[in-house]
């Protein structure tokens, strides 16, 4: 985790107002994160950060590209992200009084610095499509065409071969009717 410490903004030196921070992603920020879904890309976070008197307002603007694995030949293939998130910052005046929640992000007065890595790390994994696929099989360089050829070899035939497979099912298809 030393490598994240770059991403540590010391804030209790900064006036009330906008303050702006640039950070770069690459393959060494994911190798941090043991189960990341990227494993690899190369993005700009640009980030400004609104301090006011206990709370701080945290602007991302994430964007460039990540290396995704296809859900359907395996292949990696590059995805282009280019998204905003906002985070709250409250500073707490006492020790453990609220615990940190999807909007806020909870700071004891004795911290003085915000390591936004996680942060950053949270929202890059949430732009990732829940289904990954090449974005158009077969015909990229990047897909994996022996793959959707096997794959397309293995599939079942049409749909009355499947009904005709077993009989035994018929009579628990009637106790529906």
């Amino acid at each position: 985790m030393k490598s994240l410490q770059e991403y540590s903004i010391p804030f209790t030196g900064l006036k009330p107002g906008i303050h702006q921070f640039e950070f770069g992603v690459e393959d060494s920020f994911f190798k941090e994160f043991e189960y990341s879904l990227v494993k690899s890309g190369k993005l700009k976070v640009d980030l400004d950060l609104e301090k006011q008197e206990t709370m701080m307002i945290l602007h991302f603007h994430i964007y460039g590209g990540i290396k995704l694995g296809c859900d359907v030949c395996l292949a990696d293939y590059p995805y282009q992200v280019d998204f905003k998130e906002r985070q709250i910052a409250k500073l707490n005046g006492n020790e453990d009084l609220e615990d940190d929640t999807e909007e806020i992000v909870v700071l004891k007065r004795s911290e003085t610095e915000i390591n936004v890595a996680t942060l950053i790390y949270e929202f890059i994994n949430l732009a990732v499509p829940y289904i990954t696929r090449c974005e158009d099989e077969g015909n990229t360089e990047w897909c994996d065409r022996e793959m959707i050829a096997k794959l397309e070899q293995l599939a079942p035939g049409p749909k009355e071969e499947i009904e005709d497979a077993d009989p035994r099912w018929e009579a628990l298809k009637n106790i529906k009717k």
